[in-house]
């Protein structure tokens, strides 16, 4: 199992002048990836003259010439060229420092877990109205993403079960089938517009999100028959080594569930499957011995589970994925928040897949909230775990593999 937690390299710059400062290096890329004073000034939101003082602030300091000039063109020097390239890496990676410090600093993890106050904080009684009200605030808070501009999104039927497809180029068949969160009793295709449009983004195909049908209304096995129904509907249009499954809290339980029932009842399996933050240790919640008894939000989660078992014996492995034999599944991503309470279940399911001869890629992100991946359009974390979620695809599918028909 290979583990990654994402870091910023340093970069050493050894006897540099201590006068040399940081409006002295972007001023220089402005000027040497522009080639012209005047775009760089405007860039830089500088006057020209400014900015032509800054650059010979810097050649002084360095001691030679970075940029050659004349009346009709920018040129850089041989020191110039040599500078750009490191002075680039140099700056991508401070602004990067400076992103994710704030981030971790708290503002914008704050944000996120704004947004889900509404829902971790609802009622823990077992009436319809408590159900109504998570689901409305599960709602609420998946409709503060937006949908990126460039995906469309279509109501299709899918083996008997309506879903949502979303993707830039509508005419093509999706590659990747995301089976949405909300504990199993909330949460729905059309609340996941947005993040979909950023998977789609991401990967370069399009997603299909089913509705499935949501606990204590229909309890297991609803939802696996319905994730299995889509999956068999694509099926159809796209080869099985160019389908991926995602899922994301408890639809990363039920993704597990899905490849299960497929590998048992001898259907293809898709190439791979992108779990994030997946909840997993059902059996433990039931009998209040999983490490989230201490969360303070515990009845509530603890509730959700007993809707969706409604009494069925957990050792069932479709229901518990952490009591199956998890031997031949296809390649696997786990994505994990080091804050999230349910990381701890989801660790030792990679650890399980792992021993047992699964292809396992586990990733850690330093954020305090579950599902960060939600909050993509401005928690960087979330950026840079969807855009894994594209490279372990390519990996997978092949680039420019994805859509090709039966």
């Amino acid at each position: 199992m290979s583990e990654s937690n994402e870091s910023a390299d340093v970069l050493a710059l050894s006897n540099t002048p201590d006068a040399i400062e940081l409006r002295h290096l972007r001023a220089f890329v402005a000027v040497a990836e522009e080639l012209n004073f005047g775009r760089a000034a405007s860039r830089l939101y500088l006057s020209q003259p400014a900015l032509s003082r800054q650059i010979r602030a810097l050649e002084r300091l360095l001691g030679c010439d970075l940029l050659r000039r004349s009346t009709h063109r920018v040129e850089l020097t041989l020191a110039g060229e040599a500078l750009l390239d490191r002075t680039r890496t140099l700056l991508a990676d401070l602004d990067s420092a400076l992103v994710t410090a704030r981030s971790v600093g708290g503002e914008l993890v704050g944000r996120a877990n704004r947004m889900w106050a509404p829902v971790a904080t609802g009622r823990s009684d077992r009436g319809q109205e408590s159900l109504t009200s998570l689901r409305a605030a599960y709602e609420q808070m998946l409709a503060q993403a937006p949908v990126p501009p460039d995906v469309v999104v279509l109501p299709l039927t899918c083996g008997g079960v309506p879903a949502l497809q979303v993707a830039a180029d509508a005419s093509r068949p999706p590659n990747v089938l995301h089976l949405h969160g909300g504990g199993f009793v909330m949460g729905s295709a059309y609340g996941y517009r947005g993040f979909s449009g950023a998977l789609a983004t991401s990967i370069g195909s399009g997603v299909l999100v089913p509705d499935y049908r949501l606990a204590p209304e229909h309890p297991y096995p609803a939802a696996v028959d319905d994730a299995v129904s889509a999956y068999l509907w694509m099926l159809e249009q796209v080869p099985a080594d160019q389908l991926i499954v995602s899922g994301d809290s408890g639809g990363g339980a039920l993704a597990l569930s899905l490849l299960l029932a497929l590998r048992d009842r001898g259907h293809p399996t898709p190439a791979g499957a992108v779990l994030l933050c997946p909840g997993v240790d059902m059996t433990e919640i039931i009998e209040g011995t999983s490490p989230l008894a201490e969360h303070e939000n515990f009845g509530m989660l603890a509730q959700c589970v007993e809707w969706y078992v409604a009494g069925q014996p957990t050792d069932d492995p479709l229901l518990d994925p952490m009591n199956a034999d998890l031997t031949g599944l296809p390649p696997l991503l786990i994505q994990l928040a080091t804050g999230d309470p349910v990381a701890v279940g989801a660790r030792q399911l990679a650890e399980r897949a792992e021993q047992q001869g699964v292809d396992v890629t586990m990733e850690l992100y330093a954020v305090e909230t579950h599902i960060f991946q939600l909050f993509w359009s401005f928690l960087p974390e979330a950026q840079q775990a969807m855009a894994k979620v594209g490279e372990f695809t390519e990996r997978l599918l092949g680039p420019g593999q994805v859509s090709k028909t039966v």
